[in-house]
């Protein structure tokens, strides 16, 4: 197939990029051509600002794709123009949402039927993706909807794996909420990027939102426990009494401080698509990518976790 993807240069559509191409499939990039990537060869760019619709549009203009991957939208407004732009003409929408769409929850774990947070900082993310389903009920414009949890994996540029690496390579303390036993769920952006392709194969796959993430549940002392293995040292797991933190002290985590992570079955049943990276492999490749592209000799603000320690007083080492 002949593929659109939006974005592309930057972590997700950059491990989808790829993927593509290993699997033979003709790739095209559309993004602002700011960033310098590693991509593979042959890969055709057309450089536009999305935000700037008509001159978009003009570039995407006469272009024929089989699907369009759009990994960068987080406002409807940046979305809507690309779907009425190749409504009648493409076989596949893929639209890259995200689970924080979903209300903070007491049942677990997160359907799709799940109920959104109308204060989600990702509400753009879920108003897209209403409009995507009812493009598909009215019109038969064929998008699915992915939405994953954490994302993690080489090139990833929120600091999540990396803000524990930091802190066991520095020897320092890891400061971690409440008493450290709060569920999580990550995902490594390669097999988010096979559910992607997946897609491509699937008659189902249109009219779908499909929750995303690793098959492994952890909590947050295990997954500082599953950084500090790989390095090979015992980390300093200080717990943290968030009631006794301001609410900018508070965000001192990589993570939110609940319970989150979401059911697969949906995505297992309909692309019968299964993760294939174990969370400890996935930490492993990211640990490999922070040291091979310098990040452990950088260095690395701690003063916000020094505020947070004196704010909160002496914590047992674990």
């Amino acid at each position: 197939m002949r593929v659109l993807i939006v974005g592309g240069t930057r972590f997700v559509g950059l491990h989808l990029c790829w993927q593509l191409v290993e699997e033979g499939h003709q790739v095209v990039l559309f993004n602002r051509g700011k960033r310098v990537a590693r991509l593979p060869e042959g890969i055709e760019q057309i450089h536009g600002d999305r935000d700037d619709v008509e001159d978009m549009l003009a570039k995407l203009k006469g272009e024929q794709f089989d699907a369009v991957f759009d990994t960068s939208g987080r406002e409807l407004a940046q979305t809507r123009p690309l779907v009425e732009h190749f409504r009648g003409h493409i076989r596949h929408f893929v639209y890259i949402s995200s689970a924080g769409v979903y209300q903070k929850g007491e049942t677990w774990p997160l359907t799709e039927a799940s109920p959104l947070d109308p204060k989600s900082r990702h509400l753009g993310k879920a108003e897209t993706d209403q409009y995507l389903i009812e493009q598909w009920s009215e019109h038969g414009f064929p998008a699915t909807c992915l939405r994953p949890v954490y994302i993690y994996g080489p090139d990833n540029y929120n600091d999540i794996e990396q803000w524990f690496f930091d802190r066991l390579l520095a020897g320092r303390p890891l400061p971690v909420p409440g008493d450290g036993q709060t569920i999580t769920q990550l995902g490594h952006a390669r097999d988010l990027a096979r559910a992607c392709t997946a897609i491509l194969g699937s008659s189902n796959a249109p009219g779908l939102v499909l929750n995303i993430s690793g098959a492994e549940l952890v909590t947050f002392d295990g997954l500082a426990r599953a950084c500090a293995a790989l390095i090979g040292i015992e980390p300093r797991i200080a717990h943290i009494d968030l009631n006794r933190l301001s609410s900018e002290q508070r965000k001192f985590f990589p993570l939110r401080a609940q319970h989150y992570f979401v059911s697969l079955e949906r995505i297992r049943h309909e692309l019968h698509w299964q993760p294939k990276f174990p969370l400890i492999d996935g930490l492993q490749d990211s640990l490999d990518a922070y040291r091979s592209q310098g990040r452990s000799h950088a260095q690395i603000n701690f003063d916000r976790d020094e505020a947070v320690l004196a704010a909160t007083g002496p914590s047992p080492s674990i």
